[in-house]
């Protein structure tokens, strides 16, 4: 009897022992998914990087290339010391607690550093949306202080309105505005519309790029003059870096892997629809008013990349809680969205040199009532959109879109009116005409230097001699 009882002991330690190691093991898996999906949203600043620097005229390449890098700079060190903790901490309105400022005995009391890691690559996101807006014009001492600012506050109390359990805007708060909540699975509202408010606010405050729309004596020009891209190459290798980062952005807001599956796999389906069908629609639609305004048909290369930005965009809100056939619907009308906006910008004198709002701020807002619409009951623990019966949470995500515009619009537009007020904010007329590169950076991007002329002739009187001695 006793080596029975020994033998049913051991076998129960065993047991205990192996569900010991498959959790630690489970839980490693979720934080190397979340790593990975950090890594890939965080890769997503190489492609606004180049899309940029595509879409920017040449002799602003560096100036647009180094803006992009510091948000990466700005955002960590704004996120880590006080933005993490306002976001993710305990509090009514902002995070209080303090095991978060400065990551402050964070792993202590519990936290996981890997949490802090892809947080901080949504807010790096944020604050880079604004780069291509003000492009070819904004000094580079009030994008660093903008850059800071938008991380380490404005940016988290939208977090944690919208993602944090206390948030009064919280889907999982303990008592949810009108009973949902706002639901916003990976950032059209936090993330987008609020780099998009962002970026709208400065382009106001900012003033259009010189010769845009007016003329030298300050005078309306009849028709906006357009500066073409300096490399398109660039601007489709950045909006494809961008679509690939998407795949860390929507499916690993699960924050897990393990026992989320289903989910995962339905995000990265309906973000991928999405894209498609935003990319076709903006394409066709520009198309089709092109040929009715000109008699003849012309496809833009950039309506098309943008056109999947849109649909990314549309379907961040909902990812998770929408149907495939939803995810094409959506993406069309973010198509849409896309191309409208971007002719009211121009029609308004508003200068967006990579059309980010339209593509941030507007199909952000965009997203968020289409998960108003959309959100299938079965995929949302009940809560549903307007098409399935209900119509609570479509009042819940335009309550949430107002608080993120009137936050981000009244906030930013302060802090950009002071910069404006102290002389920091906009470059000189002269240095704006020579270019960003050489008057703050050391010279231009690219080295477009010929050979020198004599040596040119040397090689040709030479190449005209080889094989050609005298008999």
């Amino acid at each position: 009897m006793d080596n029975i009882l020994a033998e049913v002991t051991a076998i129960v330690k065993s047991v205990a022992a192996v569900e010991t190691s498959l959790t630690k093991f489970k839980d490693d898996v979720n934080v190397f998914y979340t790593l990975f999906c950090g890594a890939a949203v965080f890769f997503m600043q190489c492609g606004f990087a180049m899309l940029c620097a595509g879409s920017v005229r040449q002799k602003n390449v560096k100036n647009i290339m180094l803006k992009n890098l510091l948000d990466a700079c700005g955002g960590a060190l704004g996120y880590w010391s006080i933005g993490f903790a306002i976001a993710y901490g305990d509090g009514a309105f902002i995070g209080t607690s303090t095991e978060r400022f400065f990551l402050n005995n964070y792993t202590e009391s519990g936290g996981m550093y890997i949490e802090f890691f892809f947080q901080f690559a949504f807010a790096a996101t944020a604050a880079t949306i604004v780069a291509g807006t003000i492009a070819e014009r904004c000094k580079m001492e009030a994008y660093l202080l903008y850059s800071i600012f938008l991380t380490a506050f404005v940016y988290p109390v939208i977090v944690h309105a919208v993602w944090n359990e206390k948030g009064f805007l919280c889907a999982w708060n303990s008592d949810p505005l009108g009973g949902t909540g706002m639901l916003d699975f990976a950032g059209s509202g936090v993330v987008h519309m609020t780099g998009g408010c962002t970026a709208l606010v400065a382009a106001i405050i900012l003033g259009p790029r010189l010769g845009r729309f007016y003329d030298a004596e300050g005078k309306p020009l009849a028709e906006p003059r357009d500066f073409p891209p300096h490399s398109v190459a660039l601007q489709v290798l950045g909006t494809f870096i961008l679509w690939f980062g998407w795949y860390g952005f929507n499916p690993g807001s699960t924050l897990f892997i393990a026992d989320y599956g289903d989910i995962t796999g339905l995000c990265a389906v309906t973000t991928t629809l999405s894209a498609a069908a935003g990319c076709v629609s903006a394409l066709f639609i520009d198309t089709l008013m092109g040929k009715a305004s000109s008699g003849h048909a012309e496809y833009d290369l950039t309506m098309a990349m943008n056109g999947v930005l849109g649909g990314l965009v549309g379907i961040t809100a909902n990812c998770n809680c929408v149907a495939p056939w939803a995810a094409v619907l959506i993406g069309i009308i973010s198509g849409v969205v896309y191309v409208f906006s971007s002719k009211l910008l121009v029609k308004l004198r508003i200068d967006d040199a990579v059309d980010a709002v339209p593509v941030h701020f507007f199909c952000g807002i965009w997203g968020c009532i289409a998960t108003g619409l959309f959100c299938e009951p079965g995929r949302s623990e009940g809560v549903k959109g307007l098409f399935y019966g209900g119509g609570t949470l479509l009042g819940v995500e335009i309550a949430g879109i107002l608080f993120i515009i009137g936050w981000t619009g009244v906030l930013m537009g302060i802090f950009f009116t002071i910069l404006n007020a102290l002389g920091i904010f906009r470059v000189d007329e002269m240095e704006e005409k020579v270019g960003l590169d050489i008057s703050h950076h050391k010279g231009a991007a690219y080295d477009l230097s010929s050979a020198d002329q004599a040596d040119l002739d040397n090689l040709a009187e030479k190449r005209s001699t080889h094989g050609n001695a005298v008999a």
